[in-house]
């Protein structure tokens, strides 16, 4: 792991200190990648740790007087899933930003890291090449603005430098005429990685499309357009026809391998019926079919303050945090993700370790009144932060909070006893903590919103029914316990 963690107060200070570092120090925001290949010892010689999450309004999504949206490196896959302005001007993006894993990984994992991490799978590169959009680049010495298409060198390779961070992506809005989606393929709903995946955006004069941009991942070493399709689709109505051999010419654009999610040959031909697929769903008006008005978050209701306090050296520095109430100050653990810190140092064990890797859920922490993957997050993260854990969503009931969790059991909690959703209980408080999240951000939630809350927590043992009802059911408990 690193031996030096920074709480940057300002760009300039990452900066200066990616000046100094250069190969050998990292920025980090979700980390939801940074912090496996760290673990897994995938990436070497990264000493210093750079978090700048404590720095002010770089989670902003804005547009200027020249209609060009602009994403701050702070923005995660959820602000934009949030964003009506997104929703509204950049719905390819919205929409593969909700179809990023679960919402505890759409939480952390922002969209200036996964354009970063450079993976041909990754899904927002996709709209946002479609979109096109350019990155800047900010050194000491300056800043440069790349455009997405030559930001990409190979699998996993950029043109950014060592002593270079991430400060802006911006792209023109969609304009009125024009209409786009973003199609993903994967083995499964949620948390999986792309097979392939596609956006399609389109421009129309009258019926006729008069501008066409289709862009396809996991089809290449780095996400490509499709242009023998673009320049065929452009003055042409979209009859079957049309669609169909836009389709095929997509289709010849790829250039996929076999590897262990899909032979290539598979992901030719689900190429050619995804783009089919995106193309009639714009013909159709159909387009956003299927994502939610209103998407599930996890966020609750509360906006937390994430505080500026830095920490320079982590051998000599405590973290201080909030645990379920109390307050801790504790010098171990900087090398450490919040889920060791929170069972080794902190001595709450309730939440557990499935996977280690953000895929499970049993590790679901609510961090800064947002659920997150606790394997994922830097124990430094917590400095000056509010984590609640299993244990302290029955405290959180009592009037005077125990951080072990004594007192009255938390609806949902009780709910599982009653239905017997505890099966094995390993995975229990993961999904306890995304359910009572759930509750404290959707009044009355649906089984959909049930079923799109759980999605980033596996339960191993057998079916989902019995949780289902247990969550289901524990908003009448609720509302019986309060009166």
């Amino acid at each position: 792991m690193w031996h030096t963690y920074i709480n940057a107060p300002s760009i300039d200070e990452v900066l200066q200190t990616l000046q100094s570092k250069r190969e050998h120090a990292r920025v980090i925001a979700g980390g939801t990648d940074l912090i496996l290949e760290l673990e897994r010892g995938v990436r070497k010689g990264i000493e210093t740790v750079i978090d700048v999450t404590r720095i002010p309004d770089l989670d902003k999504i804005t547009m200027d007087e020249d209609g060009v949206i602009h994403l701050g490196p702070l923005v995660t896959h959820n602000h934009c899933v949030e964003s009506k302005l997104i929703r509204a001007r950049a719905y390819p993006l919205a929409r593969a930003a909700w179809e990023v894993g679960a919402p505890q990984i759409r939480n952390r994992g922002t969209i200036a890291g996964n354009l970063i991490t450079a993976s041909p799978a990754n899904d927002t590169i996709t709209p946002l090449m479609a979109l096109g959009a350019s990155v800047t680049l900010q050194s000491v010495n300056g800043a440069r603005t790349v455009a997405l298409n030559d930001f990409y060198t190979g699998v996993r390779k950029t043109v950014m430098q060592a002593d270079e961070m991430l400060v802006d992506i911006s792209f023109p809005a969609m304009k009125t005429t024009q209409r786009g989606t973003f199609i993903k393929l994967a083995l499964r709903r949620a948390q999986a990685i792309s097979i392939i995946n596609a956006a399609v955006l389109l421009g129309f004069d009258s019926d006729s499309v008069s501008s066409a941009s289709i862009t396809l991942g996991a089809v290449a070493p780095t996400i490509i357009h499709a242009p023998e399709a673009e320049k065929y689709l452009t003055g042409k109505k979209l009859t079957d026809d049309v669609i169909t051999e836009a389709a095929r010419l997509t289709m010849e654009a790829s250039k996929p391998i076999d590897d262990i999610r899909g032979s290539a040959a598979y992901r030719r031909e689900m190429i050619r019926i995804c783009t089919a697929r995106g193309l009639k769903s714009i013909r159709d008006g159909q387009e956003k079919t299927g994502m939610p008005a209103e998407a599930v978050l996890l966020w609750g209701k509360r906006t937390m303050d994430n505080g500026q306090s830095t920490i320079r050296e982590s051998s000599s520095n405590s973290i201080d945090t909030v645990v379920n109430g109390k307050k801790y100050s504790l010098k171990n653990g900087h090398e450490k993700t919040l889920l060791r810190f929170l069972r080794e140092d902190v001595g709450l064990t309730g939440t557990k370790e499935g996977c280690a890797e953000g895929e499970c859920g049993a590790c679901t922490v609510f961090l800064d009144g947002k659920a997150v993957m606790a394997c994922l997050v830097p124990a430094p993260r917590a400095h000056g932060a509010e984590v609640t854990t299993i244990e302290g969503l029955a405290s959180n009931l009592t009037p005077s909070p125990s951080p072990k969790g004594e007192g009255s059991l938390h609806p949902v909690q009780e709910a599982f006893i009653k239905h017997g959703a505890v099966q094995c209980g390993y995975c229990t408080p993961g999904f306890i903590m995304s359910a009572a999240m759930l509750m404290e951000e959707k009044e009355n939630p649906t089984k959909n919103e049930i079923e799109q809350a759980i999605t980033g927590n596996l339960c191993r043992c057998t079916g989902y029914y019995k949780i289902v009802q247990a969550i289901e059911d524990a908003q009448t408990m609720a509302e019986v316990k309060h009166g």
